[in-house]
């Protein structure tokens, strides 16, 4: 159809033309631009039409822009990436010397985000990353809900690589700190993996569990290796299998209380660096036998006073027992407070024999060790439980959410990446003295909000004009994790000197009523 006059006549680019496309859409009259001539023989020449440059539309000439759905962002959210980049450098350097590179970046990015966002689901990783400077950090990852599960499933099946991977993370303990190796239960319903099974603790929850075994490096409170065992699995029989599985030939083991080192005597023989120290229960005979209740030494921790005492028992081990008088208060009044409810008689004997072993624990060790080392243990031992309560509580991972036995698997080693990034993260923020006045919840939140332009400045500094967030009160936070450099301090002025910027004058200060010096006069005029 011709073009209407009225749409021929719309200003327009010289050299163009309007044609019509047929089309009922807003790009009907499209506006080609003219590209030279076609000479045939026996006719005339005749103009040949281009490319489109543009429209006419509701009466005006538009031309063609970029459409939205093919820009880029160029602003991403920076502080949490920049946080969890910062702490995560050795542990991209193992997964690259384990995995393949594309599977590396999606391990450590999955686990990240799992960090920034508390757990979740597959189907909105993908969107995370697109929003976070992690697309920056570590490009080319590919998070669709399938290539998640494919990948851990991979994981899973993938045994040799996941046992180097631990290697290097054990390789990196040192030889002077010491590793407790503790457990938790994770609920898993599923019925169609052998992992999930029915724990002891089955008839509180009153549903499934899969054991999860973890390694701590007990001075850097982060942890070095995890495996995975159905949830019937008898710790004591677990933890043998645990050490040999990892190869844990290193540290001194710290249990938990009750477990018995004939479970792993065998391990213990053939390593002879690696060494126990377990807590014994209350009514164990070897707490009288030895009298380790009768403490002949104080030692003075951070902030409170413990009795102490060390004996070298038979058969080349030792024990040492700690009295703290503030949680032996806080045992007697629960003591007393359930009796209370109870309404019955008190047995004075009884309470007089509980009492005595109130805020006691006694440790029974292969190795022979200063008080002050094994309260240290004992001390930063107990430091895991809150790690746990932050995997359960802060990172919501307190389910599996996947289902067969080998994605079960693959989806543990991507959590334990979770918790070793996390565990570095508070003590990150608790070295700069952040959660002092936050909790770890509310401070991944502020830096979520530090959004920075994509092409800023590499090294970020807080008035280089790169971000984007309007809460001026980030800034401490990032300079305080070291994320960005503080803005730069204007030089004090010296005494007597006023600024050029304000066109005032410069120099010493003269008395009120002296004329100014005429410097192009000589010293005998003057």
């Amino acid at each position: 159809m011709p073009v209407p006059e009225e749409i021929r006549r719309v200003k327009r680019p010289v050299n163009t033309i309007v044609v019509d496309s047929g089309s009922k859409g807003l790009k009907r009259y499209a506006v080609r631009e003219r590209n030279g001539f076609v000479y045939e023989k026996g006719s005339n020449p005749r103009p040949r039409n281009g490319k489109v440059v543009g429209h006419i539309i509701n009466g005006r000439y538009v031309p063609i822009g970029e459409p939205v759905v093919s820009e880029e962002p160029e602003s991403l959210s920076y502080g949490s990436s920049a946080f969890i980049k910062s702490v995560s450098g050795d542990i991209l350097d193992d997964l690259l010397d384990t995995y393949d590179a594309g599977d590396a970046f999606a391990m450590l990015v999955i686990a990240a985000i799992r960090v920034m966002k508390r757990n979740p689901p597959d189907s909105r990783l993908g969107m995370h990353y697109a929003r976070t400077f992690l697309n920056r950090f570590f490009p080319g990852v590919h998070l669709s809900k399938n290539t998640v599960g494919a990948l851990l499933e991979g994981l899973g099946k993938a045994e040799t690589k996941r046992r180097m991977f631990f290697e290097r993370r054990i390789a990196r303990v040192c030889k002077e700190h010491h590793v407790a190796i503790d457990g938790m239960l994770r609920q898993d319903t599923s019925a169609i993996n052998d992992l999930s099974a029915f724990s002891r603790k089955a008839r509180v929850k009153g549903c499934k569990d899969v054991s999860i075994l973890y390694a701590y490096d007990v001075e850097l409170m982060e942890p070095v290796c995890s495996e995975v065992f159905s949830g019937n699995s008898i710790d004591s029989s677990a933890y043998a299998h645990f050490i040999r599985n990892n190869n844990l030939s290193k540290g001194i083991i710290v249990a938990d209380k009750g477990f018995p080192a004939s479970a792993i005597a065998s391990e213990l023989q053939d390593r002879p660096e690696l060494h126990y120290l377990n807590p014994l229960k209350r009514d164990n005979r070897k707490i009288e036998q030895y009298g380790m209740l009768a403490f002949d030494h104080m030692l003075r921790t951070k902030g409170e006073t413990v009795a102490c005492k060390k004996v070298k028992a038979r058969k080349g081990l030792f024990l040492y027992s700690f009295r703290n008088p503030r949680k032996a208060e806080a045992e007697e009044k629960d003591y007393l407070l359930r009796w209370n409810k109870k309404g019955d008689v008190l047995d004075p004997a009884d309470f007089a024999r509980k009492k005595e072993r109130f805020g006691t624990i006694v440790f029974e060790s292969d190795l022979d060790m200063p008080l002050e080392t094994v309260f240290r243990c004992y001390a930063e031992r107990w430091q895991i439980e809150l790690v746990f309560r932050s995997y359960k509580n802060d990172l919501l991972m307190d389910r599996t959410r996947v289902h067969g036995d080998f994605s079960v698997i693959g989806n543990e080693e991507i959590n334990f990446i979770s918790s070793l990034i996390s565990s570095r993260l508070l003590r990150k923020a608790d070295d700069a003295g952040l959660l002092e006045k936050m909790s770890f919840g509310d401070l991944m939140e502020d830096l979520s909000m530090a959004w920075r332009k994509v092409d800023a400045p590499a090294v970020p500094s807080s008035d280089d004009g790169g971000w984007t967030c309007p809460v001026k009160a980030l800034f401490p936070e990032l300079e305080a994790l070291g994320l960005s450099k503080p803005a730069a301090k204007p030089e004090p002025l010296k005494p007597g000197r006023r600024s050029l910027a304000r066109g005032e004058f410069v120099g010493p200060k003269r008395p009120r009523g002296r004329p100014r010096k005429d410097r192009s006069a000589t010293d005998e005029d003057v």
